[in-house]
């Protein structure tokens, strides 16, 4: 599309509830890319597609177009199924960080593009990016590099991978336009095509921290990125998973990168997260084929972990895509710390009854530990550690979570919203309910 008014025309049509044909759509994908369609002219298209949606026919052609604005890879003599997992995002997910090192030392090749945060969740790649020297866009040389050499990488769109969607994603996330099925369809598995898989998992979220807040909408999701990767041939399936509340202790970059390490090495294990992390990773092996059944993969993924093979995957990705070689050992000599931490109790002692998650990934954003503009830089030492889940005793002793910022202030506002954010009880509740709610596939 090179014209501005053509453009125009486009967004009008899908305002108005119209059909777009793929030539149209492939045209604004085209403009989206070179910049011949503006930021604004995205927003709008954007906002039309939030209101009025699309049909699967226009979201498997926009997943098309988007797919093929960049490269798409090839792994020839990969050794291995090149698999890969996604999830829509939630608030303290870092599922990613350990699942991709755990396959890859299954005998997987994982080549994960990831993500910034969006809205209220927090993103993949902002939390590689509190590592430093960790190069969350390298060029495909160094991409195929790092997957040869740890058998996984997790990275950023490349000016290379789903271009259209690099451009597209950054303006969704500061349009209110990021819970849009079509939209979060052709985002996600345009990357994902694009990296060249044999076999997806996706953890669609549900609950108060998920763009799905309803299991009916999580299924609507999950239905639609069913059917367009049917469609492109690639094997996949849902798994639905709860998030009314963080996902493990930490919530914020760094954080969430501690807490991924302290699983991959032994130290600490959150439950929740261990169940939806071993969940994921299992039928990932099963669809890739290298597990019979989910029995045998679920010992996979302990042996993966247990032994160590997983850590030292994380270890050889870190090290090859620029990080810290000692990242393991000393997390705390790279990692950023913010200068305040505060332990926030509750006002009365009691137990956790409910969390709104999304609340606290709100909270988390304006400590700075998110954007609310495409330019906004991140704090990446900033969040909550020991964050209690529904069913936890709280009280002066033990506080509801701890506050890391940058100022008192900032503390301070953050200790009064977490509050709010938290419903305390008298009596223990029955707890949360399971954390793997259905799987869906075709």
């Amino acid at each position: 599309m090179k014209a501005r008014g053509s453009a125009a025309e486009l967004i009008r049509k899908k305002r108005d509830g119209g059909f777009l044909g793929d030539q149209a759509i492939a045209d604004l994908v085209d403009g989206i890319v070179d910049g011949t369609v503006g930021d604004a002219q995205i927003a709008a298209f954007a906002m039309a597609v939030y209101f009025r949606g699309m049909t699967r026919a226009e979201c498997a052609s926009l997943t098309r177009a988007m797919t093929r604005s960049g490269s798409v890879l090839a792994w020839p003599g990969a050794g291995g199924p090149v698999l890969d997992k996604h999830s829509t995002g939630g608030v303290g997910d870092k599922v990613s960080l350990i699942l991709a090192p755990v396959v890859a030392a299954c005998g997987g090749l994982v080549p994960m593009i990831s993500g910034r945060g969006l809205g209220h969740t927090g993103g993949t790649l902002d939390k590689l990016g509190s590592i430093p020297g960790y190069d969350t866009a390298p060029d495909l040389a160094r991409f195929r590099a790092a997957v040869r050499e740890a058998g996984c990488a997790i990275v950023g769109q490349t000016a290379d991978l789903a271009p259209a969607d690099r451009r597209l994603y950054a303006i969704r996330d500061v349009t209110a336009t990021v819970d849009s099925v079509p939209l979060i369809t052709a985002s996600i598995l345009s990357k994902k095509l694009a990296a060249g898989l044999d076999a997806l998992v996706m953890d669609v979220k549900v609950g108060s921290g998920a763009f799905a807040t309803s299991l009916e909408a999580a299924i609507d999701l999950s239905e639609s990125l069913l059917d367009v990767a049917e469609g492109a041939g690639l094997r996949a399936s849902a798994l639905l998973t709860d998030m009314s509340q963080a996902l493990g202790r930490h919530v914020g970059n760094a954080l969430e990168v501690r807490e991924a390490i302290a699983v991959l090495t032994g130290r600490q294990g959150d439950e929740r997260l261990h169940t939806v992390t071993t969940a994921l990773a299992s039928e990932l092996l099963v669809l890739g084929g290298l597990a019979r059944d989910n029995a045998a993969a679920e010992a996979a993924v302990q042996t993966a972990l247990g032994s160590g093979a997983a850590a030292e995957r994380f270890a050889r990705m870190v090290a090859a895509l620029g990080g810290p070689r000692d990242l393991l050992e000393c997390p705390d000599r790279h990692l950023a710390r913010a200068p305040i931490e505060l332990a926030v109790a509750p006002d009365a002692a009691g137990f956790v009854s409910r969390v709104d998650a999304r609340a606290l990934g709100r909270l988390v954003v304006e400590l700075g530990g998110g954007r609310r503009r495409v330019e906004n830089a991140i704090d990446y030492g900033v969040g909550l550690a020991d964050v209690r889940g529904v069913g936890d005793a709280v009280g002066r002793e033990r506080p509801i979570a701890i506050v890391h910022a940058r100022s008192a202030a900032d503390a301070e506002t953050a200790a009064k919203r977490l509050r709010e954010a938290v419903t305390i009880g008298d009596e223990p509740s029955a707890g949360s309910g399971p954390p793997i709610l259905r799987r869906m596939a075709r």
